[in-house]
């Protein structure tokens, strides 16, 4: 299954699916994520780097007429890792065979994909930091060598068959690059880490899908989607195509600046792309814990909310914009956050310490 395939395992997985700001995959993107989905480098939007970097390996690569080297790609959902991968399986001109970390339990999962390979072809795996240990370690030599080893029998008249692969380019993508064993991670010949993007690229790609589903956009209503859509592709063409129905349904079709701000309201996403979860977080530091430390099994039970969820699905944006702080003692709001509430700073607010900041004293 790809990114935009697997379905939740997970607490925190199904919350953050029933978000509209979220950047792990629904079940309601799948169909429209695939006509969305760019076929060719050129038509990739966004992350300069990475892609320049793969322009030349793939360009020597075929020059050499060999396979690419091993590569991984993480960082946050929705950016675009999957999408990626079948880029560079059409620039390749090979075929790609998707599958997960979670959907390959067992060493005869591996070998039955293994062996369906031609030269060249891509193995993608998605949520490769959840392979099983059992599966890893027979992927190390078919990774090295190309090569799988199958035990026949049991006990003293047990034998070792091994099998040669065709040379085959593994393409792993996760969302938790540190959760990758050592082994593996050593494994992998290239690694590129894909940021989130600046509005400037959220507004071309929302462009080119507006004109792919046939939405009729006028004034700034891409710069309203643009600025919530919290810096992930798959957020903007989410809100894209719910600001699409409320267009239809409350106005002539057209998604105006203000139709934009109309539908995002009733969406209860605000001017930097916080929901309404988002919001309950900050108030229950500020207001309820006069602005904190506060520890995090203390704002889950108030906002009746798993720990883990908080941490892995609603903290990291509020960290990146700036609203919480982690501590030693727990959760700090900002500042900033108070600002962004428009509620006034209870207290004085000292940045968290830091070698800079004992330095400079």
């Amino acid at each position: 299954m790809s990114d935009t395939q697997e379905m939740p395992s997970t607490l925190h997985s199904l919350s953050g699916e029933r978000r509209v700001v979220s950047g792990k995959p629904a079940i309601e993107d799948m169909s429209v994520d695939l006509n969305l989905r760019p076929k060719r480098l050129n038509e990739f939007i966004g992350q300069g780097k990475v892609k320049d970097n793969l322009k030349i390996a793939i360009v020597a690569a075929q020059k050499r007429q060999e396979p690419l080297d091993h590569i991984v790609l993480h960082g946050p959902p929705g950016l675009g890792k999957t999408t990626l991968a079948y880029i560079i399986a059409a620039e390749m001109g090979v075929n790609i065979k998707v599958s997960s970390g979670p959907a390959i339990e067992r060493p005869g999962d591996l070998a039955a994909i293994l062996t369906n390979l031609r030269q060249g072809d891509i193995l993608f795996i998605d949520e490769a930091h959840r392979l099983s240990r059992i599966v890893e370690e027979k992927l190390y030599p078919a990774m090295e060598d190309f090569v799988f080893d199958i035990f026949l029998g049991k006990g003293p008249a047990a034998r070792s068959l091994r099998l040669n692969l065709p040379r085959f380019t593994l393409i792993g993508a996760t969302t938790r690059f540190a959760l990758l064993s050592p082994p593996l991670r050593d494994r992998f010949g290239v690694i590129y880490h894909l940021d989130f993007y600046d509005e400037l690229a959220i507004e071309e790609i929302l462009k080119r899908s507006s004109v792919i589903l046939r939405v009729p956009v006028e004034g700034g209503g891409l710069v309203q989607i643009a600025q919530r859509a919290r810096g992930t592709p798959r957020v903007a063409n989410r809100l894209l195509k719910r600001l699409r129905d409320y267009a239809q349904v409350k106005a002539n079709g057209i998604i105006t600046e203000e139709v934009a701000l109309e539908g995002l309201l009733k969406l209860e996403v605000d001017s930097v792309g916080l929901d309404e979860i988002d919001h309950k977080i900050l108030r229950t530091i500020t207001s309820k814990f006069d602005g904190g430390p506060v520890g995090l099994d203390t704002i889950a039970a108030s906002i009746s909310e798993d720990a883990d969820t908080i941490m892995d699905v609603y903290e990291p944006y509020l960290l990146q914009l700036g609203f919480l702080e982690r501590t030693p003692r727990g959760r700090v709001a900002t500042r900033l956050a108070y600002e962004h509430l428009g509620l006034p700073c209870k207290r004085d607010y000292r940045p968290q310490a830091s070698l800079w900041n004992r330095e400079r004293a």
